[in-house]
C-alpha cells in the first residue's frame, strides 16, 4: 500500500480510526487525518492531524486544497452526511478518489458497514430482486461472523471520553457545529436518567409482552428510531418520531383490523427527552382506541417479530431483522432492503390489510450480497470487535476494487 494516501475525516466515539490508522501506517501506506474538535483530536491518540477550525462552509476548498497538495487517493469517514465529512462525497466523485464509509453495520450486532461511495439512501446496492437472485449464485456462502460485544455503558463511557474535551471546542475549535440535536451533555444526562429507570420498565414490558403472546390478539409493532439519525434527517420525509407515531396511529385507528393491536417500542438509546407514553395515552383517548395501543422501553424483538402480524418502520435497520423473521414489512422512507419480493409496496393505509410475506429466496440471496459487498466483521467499542474490525477493514482497503463495484461490473443490473 505504499503508493495510497488515506486521509481520515471524522470517525466514530471510540479509538476504532486510531487503530486503524496504525494498521496501514503498518502496511506502509501514508495517513492523514483531519480534526473537527477537541474529542477528535482526543481519540486520534497524538499522532499527527491537522486542526480544521473553520465553519463547515469552508471546508470544501480546504479539504480540497489538503487533497491535492498530499496526493490524497482515498478519504475514509464515518457516515456520509455528516457536515465535515459530507464535502468529502462530490470532491471523491471529481477528482476520482476512492472514498471509504464505515457505519453501524445494517447486520447487526457482528458487522460494520464499509462501503464505497455512499450508504443507507446513497448506497450503490441495486433495487432489482432478479438482480440479487442471479448475482448469489455466484458467490460463496456468507462467511461466519465472531460475536462482538456491545454493551451499552461502554458505549455511554466512549461517549463521554469524546465528549467531555467538548468544552473546550468554543477555544480551540471555535468553527465546530455538531451534526447532533442536542448537544452532548444533555443526550448523557438523558440516557443517565431513562437508563436508571430502565430496570423497572423491564420488569414492567416482561409483563406486558408475556400477556401479549399469551392471550393471541394480532398485533403490528411499530419500531421507534433516533430523531438524530441521519436516516430520519436526510432519507425520509418523517420529521421526528412524534410525527411517525402521529401518521402511523391515524393510520391504524382508521384502517386496521378492530381486533388489532399496535406495539410500539421505543429506540435503545434515546435519551427520553421525548414523552412518548404521555403521547400514546393522549392519542388513544382522543381516538377511543385506549387499550388497544402497548408502549415499551424495552423487551425482546425476536419474540414480537416471530409472532406479529407485520411490522412498521421508516428505514431502521430492524427491518431487515424483521425480513429474516420471515415478517411482514413496510418502509416509509429510503431503505436499502424496500424492493419488491422483500417490502411490501403498498401504501401504510393498506398494510394492514397486506397478505403478501417475504420472498425468504431472496432475502437469503439479499443478505448473502449485502454481507459480500458492504459489511466487515468487527465493531466500534469492544476491544476485541475493534481489533476484529481493523484486521477485516484492513484486508478491504487492500482489494483494488470494492466488491460490491465488481459484482456490479460481472453482472450488470438490467434496465427496468
Amino acid at each position: 500500500m505504499k503508493s495510497r494516501n488515506f486521509l481520515f475525516l471524522q470517525g466514530s466515539t471510540s479509538p476504532f480510526f486510531s487503530k486503524l490508522g496504525d494498521a496501514l501506517t503498518q502496511a506502509k501506506a501514508h495517513v492523514f487525518r483531519i480534526n473537527f474538535n477537541a474529542g477528535d483530536y482526543i481519540y486520534w491518540r497524538n499522532k499527527p492531524s491537522w486542526q480544521f477550525r473553520d465553519k463547515a462552509s469552508a471546508l470544501p476548498e480546504y479539504l480540497r486544497k489538503k487533497v491535492l497538495d498530499y496526493g490524497i487517493t482515498d478519504i475514509i469517514m464515518l457516515g456520509d452526511t455528516r457536515p465535515v465529512n459530507a464535502a468529502a462525497v462530490p470532491l471523491s466523485k471529481a477528482l476520482g478518489l476512492r472514498l471509504h464509509i464505515f457505519d453501524e453495520g445494517y447486520l447487526r450486532p457482528d458487522w460494520l458497514t464499509l462501503e464505497e461511495g455512499g450508504i443507507n439512501g446513497f448506497s450503490q446496492l441495486p433495487k432489482e430482486a432478479n438482480w440479487y437472485l442471479e448475482a448469489a449464485k455466484h458467490l460463496p456462502p456468507a462467511p461466519p461472523s465472531q460475536s462482538i460485544s456491545n454493551p451499552i455503558t461502554l458505549l455511554a463511557l466512549h461517549e463521554i471520553g469524546y465528549h467531555f474535551p467538548g468544552l473546550l471546542n468554543p477555544i480551540f475549535y471555535h468553527g465546530y457545529k455538531t451534526h447532533r440535536p442536542a448537544i452532548s451533555g444533555l443526550e448523557l444526562a438523558g440516557w443517565g436518567i431513562r437508563f436508571s429507570q430502565m430496570p423497572w420498565y423491564e420488569t414492567r414490558d416482561k409483563r406486558t409482552i408475556h400477556h401479549l403472546l399469551s392471550n393471541n390478539k394480532p398485533f403490528y409493532l411499530l419500531p421507534l428510531q433516533l430523531d438524530s439519525d441521519s436516516q430520519i434527517q436526510v432519507h425520509s420525509d418523517i420529521t421526528s418520531m412524534s410525527d411517525l407515531v402521529h401518521t402511523v396511529v391515524d393510520s391504524f385507528t382508521e384502517y386496521a383490523p378492530q381486533d388489532a393491536l399496535l406495539v410500539i417500542k421505543n429506540h435503545p438509546l434515546d435519551t427520553g427527552f421525548t414523552n412518548f407514553a404521555a403521547i400514546i395515552k393522549q392519542l388513544s383517548k382522543e381516538k377511543d382506541i385506549e387499550g388497544r395501543i402497548l408502549y415499551l422501553e424495552s423487551g425482546s424483538l425476536p419474540a414480537l417479530l416471530d409472532a406479529c402480524e407485520g411490522v412498521v418502520v421508516v428505514n431502521s435497520t430492524v427491518g431487515i431483522t424483521a425480513l429474516a423473521h420471515q415478517c411482514r414489512t413496510l418502509a416509509l422512507g429510503q431503505a436499502i432492503y424496500d424492493m419488491p419480493g422483500l417490502t411490501a409496496q403498498c401504501s401504510l393505509d393498506a398494510f394492514w390489510h397486506d397478505t403478501i410475506y417475504p420472498d425468504p429466496q431472496l432475502f437469503d440471496a439479499f443478505r448473502q450480497i449485502v454481507i459480500h459487498a458492504t459489511q466487515i466483521n468487527g465493531g466500534f467499542f469492544s476491544s476485541d470487535g475493534i481489533r476484529i474490525g481493523v484486521n477485516n477493514a484492513m484486508k478491504r482497503l487492500q482489494e483494488s476494487q470494492s466488491p460490491l463495484e465488481v459484482l456490479l461490473e460481472s453482472y450488470p443490473v438490467s434496465p427496468s
